[in-house]
């Protein structure tokens, strides 16, 4: 397979598809941090996930419509109002509906799979039904067009790296929720033992509550960033609701850190193998290698002590 290509074109290869691999990083560790909120933290196997990404990419995908009609000289700015809109709007619908389906499922995870599956089979329709079938996409404003050339044959578009500046942003904020807040104290004294925080005064009901609104909200950042490298429709949540599981899981639930490395790790191979295979083939081997190291260690690269 290596010994088609010289050691240059290898080295061209491995850094071009290093680069593609980073804006899939991009994309499963957005997707990934707002359900490493809600599965490793809350337990909740929220299969709608995709969803509400794809929720804040019709967001994003109204916003740069409503600027491009009505104020076009504003248009280089509209990706900010979106990414402001598309976690509201996520994180708000996300609040909506842990208060009429998830509270009542908590404890429960394989119930709350089946009832967030059916909460996504229910948002693809309302989606098909709003805008339709086909897939719709944004136009990048003129600082995001182009890309900048390193030697005579690596080109890294501006708009991915864009894209991995945002990542690394939310990333930071949500180190700075979890670890460095009240609010992500209340949240590991619940996860740590419910019953406890309760007795000293937290608002268990609340703290569930606004944090899977965060987590969607994530997911509705994600989907406003994905807009950045590829096209929106109905169904697009699904095509990376198993990879976010994968990172997930592999990461170690409830890691930060464990996120990070697993969707880099994931991202990575799956890119360099797509240029040397089919990407159905690359998926496969990413799975088998990733099934192999779990079965081996279970709780995943990195894992916290939890108590119940």
């Amino acid at each position: 397979m290596f010994s088609d290509y010289s050691f240059s074109e290898l080295a061209s290869i491995f850094a071009m598809q290093g680069f593609a691999g980073l804006s899939l990083f991009s994309v499963f560790l957005l997707m990934a941090l707002g359900l490493a909120i809600i599965f490793g933290q809350m337990g909740v196997i929220n299969m709608a996930h995709g969803e509400f990404m794809i929720l804040g990419a019709y967001i994003t995908y109204l916003t740069s419509h409503v600027f491009e009609t009505m104020f076009p000289g504003l248009y280089g700015i509209y990706f900010f109002i979106a990414l402001f809109f598309s976690f509201i709007v996520t994180a708000a619908a996300g609040a909506f509906f842990e208060w009429l389906l998830i509270r009542h499922l908590y404890s429960r995870p394989l119930d709350t799979l089946l009832a967030t599956w059916g909460l996504s089979l229910i948002l693809q329709q309302l989606y098909r039904s709003v805008f339709g079938a086909r897939e719709v996409g944004v136009t990048l404003p003129d600082w995001l067009m182009g890309s900048l050339t390193l030697g005579d044959s690596i080109e890294i578009p501006i708009n991915g790296l864009f894209v991995l500046g945002l990542t690394v942003i939310v990333t930071l904020a949500v180190y700075f929720i979890m670890y460095r807040s009240r609010l992500g104290c209340q949240l590991r004294a619940v996860v740590l033992n419910r019953k406890m925080a309760g007795a000293v005064g937290i608002n268990t009901a609340f703290i569930d509550r606004i944090t899977f609104s965060i987590g969607c909200g994530i997911a509705g950042v994600a989907g406003c960033a994905f807009t950045m490298i590829g096209s929106t429709g109905p169904t697009a949540g699904q095509l990376y609701i198993v990879d976010t599981f994968l990172v997930v899981v592999f990461g170690g639930a409830g890691t930060l850190i464990g996120t990070v490395a697993s969707a880099f790790g994931i991202a990575q191979a799956q890119s360099v193998m797509e240029f040397f295979m089919s990407g159905s083939m690359a998926k496969v081997l990413t799975l088998l290698f990733v099934v192999g190291i779990l079965m081996i260690r279970p709780q995943g690269l990195f894992s916290v002590k939890v108590r119940r």
